[in-house]
C-alpha cells in the first residue's frame, strides 16, 4: 500500500521528458488543470471504481484509493506514477491496456466502466473528426497487425491528435521489438492516466469541505470547461481563464487552410483511394526555380488518401494564419489509374502574405490523358 509521503519529491513530475510534448495540447491541458486544482485537497471520497476509470488496472485503483486523499494535484500524480511503474506488475499493465478501445474505434471493451468509455470517446474526438473512410480502414488494418504482433491494443495518448498522426505513429512503432513496445505502451498509459486524474479531480465530487468558498466557486465554474474543452480531446472554443485573467487563444478556422479533392472527369464521379501529399518549400533559396533541381528543399506537411467523396483527410494543422510560401500537392494518380498517362500529378502554388487568412481549396480534375486544377473555396 502506498501512502502520500510528504518527502516524496514532485520534481519527477515537473521535469518530465520532452517526449510528452509531442502533442502540444497536452501541456495546455495540464497547465489548465493545475490552475483549477492547486488550491484543493484532491481525491477526497474517491474509491477504487473512481480510479479504475483513470487506469484499468485493479491493482493501481486499489493502491490509489488506499493512498487518498492527497494534499495536492502534484502529489497525487507523483504517487500515481510510483504505483504504476513500481508496484503494478506485468499482468496489471496488460489489464489496463485491455480497457482501451482500438484507435479509430472509440467503442470501449465491455468490461470498461461507463466513465472510462465516455472519456475514451472524448480523447479520440479529434482523430474521428479528421478521419476519412479510407484512413479509418487503413487504421483498422494496422491495429490488427499490431495486435497480432504484440498481443495487446495499440496504446497512445490520442488527445488532440489527428488520424493521420496516429496512423503514422502506429506504423513507426510497429517496427519495435516487443519488449521495447511494451515499455512505450506503459508510458502512454501513464499519460492517459494523468489526463483522466485531472478530469476526476476537477469533478464536483472532489471538492473538499475544507476548501474555502471562493475556491469552490472557481472550481465548479472551471470544471465543465476543463472536462469538455480541454481534456476531452481537443480545444474547441476560446475560453477565458478566470483565475489568471488570461485568454486562451484558439483558431477560428474549422478546417485546414489548404484542402483538396479529386474528381474523375472521365467517369463523372469522385476518385477515391488516391494518395495525396502536401509539401511546403523550405529550401535555402526564396523558392524553387524552374529548370533547377530543388536539392531537397521540400518539406512534407502531411499526407492522406481520398475518401469515397474524393476528398482528402487533414493535410496540415488547423491554424489562423497559414505561413506564406510555395506549396506543392502531389497525387499518386498512377496507382489509381495504372493505364493512364500520368504516374503522378503535381500542383505547385504560392500563398502570399496578404492571403494568409484565406482558404485554399485546390482540387484535381483527372482523366487518363489530362488533368486540370483551379483555386476554389
Amino acid at each position: 500500500m502506498v501512502k502520500a509521503d510528504a518527502n516524496i519529491s514532485t520534481k519527477t513530475y515537473i521535469d518530465r521528458s520532452s517526449s510528452k510534448f509531442q502533442n502540444p495540447n497536452f501541456a495546455i491541458e495540464e497547465n489548465r488543470l493545475l490552475v483549477c486544482v492547486k488550491k484543493m485537497e484532491v481525491g477526497v471520497g474517491f474509491d477504487e471504481n473512481d480510479y479504475l476509470s483513470c487506469c484499468g488496472s485493479t491493482k493501481f485503483a486499489k493502491e490509489m484509493a488506499a493512498a487518498s486523499p492527497f494534499p495536492s494535484y502534484h502529489r497525487a500524480l507523483t504517487v500515481a506514477k510510483h504505483i504504476w511503474f513500481n508496484i503494478v506488475d506485468v499482468n496489471g499493465w496488460l489489464q489496463a491496456f485491455s480497457a482501451h478501445p482500438s484507435i479509430g474505434q472509440p467503442r470501449p471493451p465491455s468490461h470498461a466502466s461507463a466513465t472510462s468509455a465516455e472519456w475514451s470517446i472524448g480523447e479520440q474526438s479529434t482523430a474521428l473528426a479528421t478521419s476519412t473512410a479510407s484512413s479509418l480502414q487503413e487504421l483498422a488494418e494496422w491495429n490488427a497487425r499490431y495486435m497480432q504482433k504484440f498481443g495487446f491494443v495499440f496504446l497512445v495518448c490520442a488527445s488532440g491528435r489527428s488520424t493521420e498522426s496516429l496512423l503514422a505513429e502506429l506504423k513507426r512503432r510497429y517496427a519495435n521489438k516487443p519488449i521495447v513496445e511494451f515499455e512505450i505502451a506503459a508510458q502512454e498509459q501513464m499519460k492517459i492516466t494523468e489526463l483522466r486524474l485531472g478530469k476526476l479531480f476537477t469533478s464536483k465530487k472532489n471538492i473538499s469541505s475544507t476548501t474555502d468558498t471562493n475556491s469552490i466557486a472557481v472550481a465548479q465554474s472551471q470544471r465543465a470547461e476543463v472536462r469538455v474543452s480541454i481534456i476531452g480531446g481537443h480545444v474547441t472554443a476560446a475560453a477565458s481563464n478566470t483565475l489568471t485573467g488570461k485568454s486562451i487563444q484558439n483558431t477560428s478556422r474549422t478546417r485546414p487552410a489548404i484542402t483538396t479533392h479529386v474528381l474523375d472527369v472521365s467517369r463523372g464521379y469522385p476518385a477515391p483511394g488516391i494518395e495525396v501529399l502536401l509539401e511546403v518549400w523550405r529550401g535555402s533559396q526564396a523558392g524553387p526555380t524552374f529548370g533547377i533541381t530543388d536539392g531537397g528543399g521540400w518539406v512534407v506537411l502531411g499526407s492522406s488518401t481520398t475518401d469515397s467523396d474524393g476528398r482528402s483527410g487533414q493535410l496540415m494543422d488547423i491554424v489562423d494564419d497559414v505561413d506564406p510560401g510555395i506549396y506543392r500537392l502531389t497525387f499518386n494518380t498512377g496507382k489509381y489509374n495504372p493505364t493512364g498517362f500520368f504516374p503522378y500529378a503535381t500542383i505547385v502554388f504560392e500563398i502570399l502574405e496578404s492571403q494568409k487568412r484565406e482558404h485554399f481549396h485546390v482540387p484535381l480534375l483527372l482523366s487518363p490523358f489530362s488533368f486540370s486544377t483551379y483555386r476554389g473555396s
